[in-house]
């Protein structure tokens, strides 16, 4: 599975943004698709999730600002970012999870200014 992320740049606080990574290859039997952040200088952590039917799962940071979405026919998962904060600062990564395994893509980076 290779997936390619799109989307990141520069907004000011207050702002939307959104992102959008497309998986490609072995597609069939990908059950949940999200995105992880690291911020500069911290780990990478998840920030939202969905499952192949639509079950969603978002960080506590990030709920009621952040909403993901996914298009099953494209196999392309959305993440719509509102509101955005400094503190939302940092490079995204989309992934696709298919049975045990779980794929990464190159991240792209989202800065907030203040």
């Amino acid at each position: 599975v290779q997936l390619q992320a799109s989307g990141g740049g520069l907004v000011q606080a207050g702002g939307s943004l959104r992102l959008s990574c497309t998986a490609s290859g072995s597609t069939p039997s990908i059950n949940a698709m999200g995105w992880y952040r690291q911020p500069p200088g911290k780990q990478r952590n998840l920030v939202a999730a969905i499952t192949s039917v639509g079950k969603q799962n978002y960080a506590d940071s990030v709920k009621g600002r952040f909403t993901i979405s996914l298009d099953n026919g494209e196999n392309t998962v959305y993440l719509h970012m509102n509101s955005l904060k400094p503190e939302d600062t940092a490079v995204y990564y989309c992934y696709a999870r298919k049975g045990l395994r779980t794929y990464f893509g190159k991240g792209t980076l989202v800065t907030v200014s203040s």
